[in-house]
């Protein structure tokens, strides 16, 4: 009995281990992806848009799209609730919940917009009918309204003009939406497809959008701001289908291409967000590193294969202090980091510790202030960390003793 008992204990703290593990692994690299995603975003909004980074439009440009891909509530909470620290557009209405009423007192964190999609589009005899209702009823504000239903570019020359004076009158800005991933046989369409409405229209993401720009400027108009760059009037484009970051960037540098403001266009990312990354997308991995044995002998243990030796884990009780503007981990003993320098806090000890956390708008607020401080690349341990590394390494290496 005693023995199950025991057997138990380690199965429960190790249940514990792994779930932890899991809900600080995933949301940090949806975090850092979604910031990673904001820094593509910045450097257009730098080069083509009034007040670049200062423009109050840059914390809608990605939305997240993923709640329904994910595999459950919890998931698409601690998802969601990681990008909202970085943009403010999420249709993850249970992310958007949680960051309001559980980590901001009751203060919204997330917005959206009226929009179509395929079902609404396709329950109504006509495109054009799906179209005018959604003017008629939210026309005098943002709205967007997805065009590929049957023919995209069909659309975007026909559609679109039969309901732009609708649109005009109603005085609000319309978002056009192409929502169809690159076709498996044709990964560009070629531009003498453009506006042909002849089917050959092949789905490229980047293209999507271009003609949709395209089309907006027919029918609507454009302005050029002061940095030389188009500018829609009422009118612009998210991209939500086929999104990561390097189809992001591909399709921010063809708007500027073609002297589009990146003002014009947002994205919506879903499964490219929330569910296509894994625990090797930042190589992360958490190992124990210090133990204290029934006898209470305490030991300093890591991994060290030596068929892989770049995969070895960091030893001891550690502490972490900003050093030249770059938090360093150190060995907890030595003296090398006060209580008050320590950027470490215990949030958990043989139960959840209470802990007074930061209101979500100023921990997003002290995200975006931190990321643009740290340079993009640092050496993190210090030098008493990597001698106290090879301490250990040097002492598991010893043959065993006979």
């Amino acid at each position: 009995m005693a023995t199950f008992l025991s057997s138990w204990r380690l199965y429960l703290k190790a249940r514990v281990f792994m779930h932890t593990v899991q809900c600080f692994r995933y949301p940090t690299t949806v975090a850092t992806l979604s910031r990673r995603a904001k820094d593509r975003i910045e450097a257009a909004f730098e080069r083509s848009v009034e007040g670049g980074v200062g423009s109050p439009l840059l914390g809608s440009r990605l939305h997240d799209f993923g709640f329904r891909g994910c595999t459950c509530v919890e998931q698409s909470v601690l998802g969601g609730v990681a990008h909202l620290l970085n943009f403010d557009g999420s249709d993850t209405l249970s992310a958007a919940y949680y960051a309001q009423f559980y980590l901001n007192d009751g203060e919204p964190v997330a917005m959206s917009i009226p929009a179509s999609e395929h079902s609404v589009m396709t329950a109504w005899r006509t495109e054009r009918e799906a179209m005018e209702n959604m003017i008629e009823h939210f026309g005098s504000g943002i709205l967007a309204c997805v065009m590929d239903s049957y023919d995209y570019v069909q659309a975007l020359a026909e559609l679109l003009p039969a309901v732009a004076q609708k649109q005009v009158g109603k005085g609000g800005f319309l978002i056009l939406r192409p929502d169809s991933g690159t076709s498996p046989t044709l990964s560009l369409c070629p531009k003498a497809c453009r506006g042909t409405g002849n089917g050959a229209y092949a789905g490229d993401p980047v293209e999507a959008v271009l003609l949709a720009l395209e089309a907006a400027e027919k029918v609507f108009g454009v302005e050029v701001n002061s940095l030389g760059y188009k500018v829609p009037k009422s009118c612009g484009v998210i991209q939500g289908d086929g999104i990561n970051i390097q189809t992001l960037d591909k399709i921010l540098q063809a708007v500027m291409a073609q002297g589009f403001s990146a003002q014009a266009v947002a994205f919506g990312m879903g499964g490219g967000l929330l569910q296509r990354l894994n625990r090797d997308t930042m190589s992360f991995a958490t190992k124990l590193s210090h133990i204290v044995y029934a006898d209470g002998i305490e030991a300093d243990i890591m991994k060290l294969p030596k068929s892989d030796p770049l995969k070895f884990s960091l030893p001891g009780v550690m502490a972490v202090k900003m050093v030249g503007g770059v938090p360093t981990a150190f060995p907890a003993e030595g003296g090398h980091v006060t209580p008050e320098e320590n950027m470490l806090h215990v949030v958990w000890d043989h139960g959840p510790v209470q802990v007074e956390w930061e209101k979500f708008t100023r921990l997003r607020q002290q995200v975006d202030r931190q990321w643009h401080a740290l340079p993009k690349t640092a050496d993190v341990l210090s030098q008493p960390l990597k001698d106290k590394v090879e301490a250990v390494t040097a002492r598991l290496r010893q043959p065993p003793e006979s």
